[in-house]
């Protein structure tokens, strides 16, 4: 497994979504809320590179907040990471 040590993942969470439009989101400044389509008890996305992998409740300890696994999310056998941008070149 050492080989796999210095390997680093980007884990992100996705909370929710919502659309406003560019006007409102340039008038927002420090401690402006936006709303998203999402509850407290609403399960939130974990993606890891930008692929999701899970999903998981929000929890708090103390001033921390984590977020608790509740189901790994499997990919089919034939899911493979893309490898690049398919050029069309002029001919």
């Amino acid at each position: 497994m050492t080989n796999l040590d210095n390997i680093a993942i980007n884990i992100s969470v996705q909370l929710g979504e919502t659309m406003i439009p560019i006007h409102q989101l340039l008038r927002m400044g420090r401690g402006a809320v936006i709303e998203l389509d999402a509850f407290e008890e609403d399960d939130c996305l974990i993606l890891a590179n930008d692929v999701p992998v899970a999903h998981g409740q929000v929890i708090l300890r103390g001033e921390k907040v984590g977020v608790s696994i509740t189901r790994v999310l499997t990919r089919s056998p034939s899911w493979r990471p893309l490898r690049g941008i398919n050029r069309v070149e002029a001919g």
